[in-house]
């Protein structure tokens, strides 16, 4: 999010920072109950101990709350602008949790995901332009790169795919850096060293 509003030329010490990224925050866990929800026909075979399916919680809730999540993060916005590219944000989270376990394209829809949050965040401050696109693009590229790596290597990945996936913040902070952010890059570097701290509590896979 800080790297979208720094490439698109926007202060990046707002208000707008917290906002935005409690939105996009609210619309990637309705992502993440969505993704539960979508998947039970597949867990119900393969992974049987999940919440939905060993009855801890109701499908239909669980959709509920994932939907009523991304909802309100496209309606926190604001600008018309942000709700149209959150709107396909949104779009794109929906069909990825829908579509992914048979859809070969699944990487670059969950890539795309990734990309389009600088577009958000532009959008909501600076304006959509050449850099945001080319930002975007190499952040999207970069978790179709990590996805598939991570579908290769499956069990044997050890510590290469939590690395990657860490990663993400590296991109950003070269991205902020690239985009004349300067030393912000440092807030990004500080989440990836946080990312990988967490692991220990939440698998990175």
């Amino acid at each position: 999010m800080l790297a979208g509003i720094v490439v698109a030329g926007s202060p990046a010490v707002s208000n707008e920072v917290v906002r935005l990224a409690s939105a996009v925050s609210l619309m990637y866990t309705g992502g993440m109950f969505l993704n539960d929800a979508f998947d039970v026909p597949f867990d119900s075979i393969h992974r049987r101990d999940r919440p939905i399916v060993i009855g801890a919680v109701a499908r239909g809730e669980v959709f509920a709350i994932g939907f009523s999540l991304l909802a309100v993060g496209v309606l926190s916005l604001g600008s018309s602008n942000a709700t149209a590219w959150g709107l396909a944000l949104a779009c794109a989270i929906v069909f990825y949790d829908w579509r992914h376990k048979q859809n070969a394209l699944g990487p670059f829809v969950m890539g795309s995901c990734r990309g389009l949050v600088y577009c958000v965040a532009a959008s909501a401050t600076g304006g959509i332009g050449p850099r945001v696109f080319v930002a975007a693009i190499v952040l999207t590229l970069y978790v179709v790169a990590t996805t598939w790596i991570a579908k290769r290597v499956g069990q044997r990945a050890g510590m290469l795919v939590p690395l990657l996936i860490a990663g993400i913040s590296l991109v950003d902070a070269v991205v902020i850096v690239v985009a004349g952010g300067g030393m912000l890059a440092l807030t990004a570097v500080g989440a990836f060293l946080a990312t990988l701290a967490l692991q220990r509590v939440v698998a990175g896979t």
